[in-house]
């Protein structure tokens, strides 16, 4: 099996131009270039099946080597559909901004371009944290200096403190 470079090449040309359209502000050069990768992508799929022969139906006498793979002709098949939805999904977006804003660019956002503007410092994942983080120090030290004081019950851990008066305290 041989293939063919030229077919290769020009699928990557397709995809390569319709990922660059795809970066565009204008949503009709978006729709050019779901439609230009969506060719380049069958295109690649179809090189990759190997050269053309007999149906991919079994039949008397006939080696194996000659007949052409079916998966790749149904990956094709599976890849219009998507590529055809995804065409009338945009499609759809392109009229609606037509409609509401009599333009085809996606504008700016006040707020993206706000959040763009704001230091990259997040005071939740930047802060420094004390090292020390526990609320129940007391208790804590007493668990582990002192493990004969503490009482357990179940749910609740009694630490015995002696105070002055004689009494414990919780």
């Amino acid at each position: 099996m041989s293939i063919n470079i030229t077919l290769l090449v020009v699928s990557g040309i397709l995809i390569a131009c319709g990922v660059y359209l795809l970066l565009e502000r204008s949503l009709t050069r978006v729709l050019l270039g779901i439609v230009l990768m969506g060719n380049g992508a069958n295109l690649l799929l179809l090189t990759t099946g190997g050269a053309p022969g007999l149906a991919p139906i079994y039949q008397e006498g006939v080696a194996s080597t000659e007949y052409s793979d079916p998966l790749p002709q149904a990956l094709v098949l599976t890849a219009i559909v998507i590529t055809f939805a995804v065409t009338a999904f945009v499609l759809a977006l392109i009229y609606r901004g037509w409609v509401l804003a009599r333009q085809d660019d996606v504008a700016d956002d006040a707020e993206d371009i706000r959040v763009a503007g704001q230091p990259h410092f997040d005071f939740e994942e930047d802060a420094e944290v004390p090292i020390e983080t526990t609320e129940f120090t007391e208790v804590a030290e007493t668990l582990i200096n002192h493990p004969a004081e503490a009482e357990e019950t179940p749910g609740r851990v009694r630490v015995r403190n002696e105070s002055k008066d004689g009494g414990s305290a919780q």
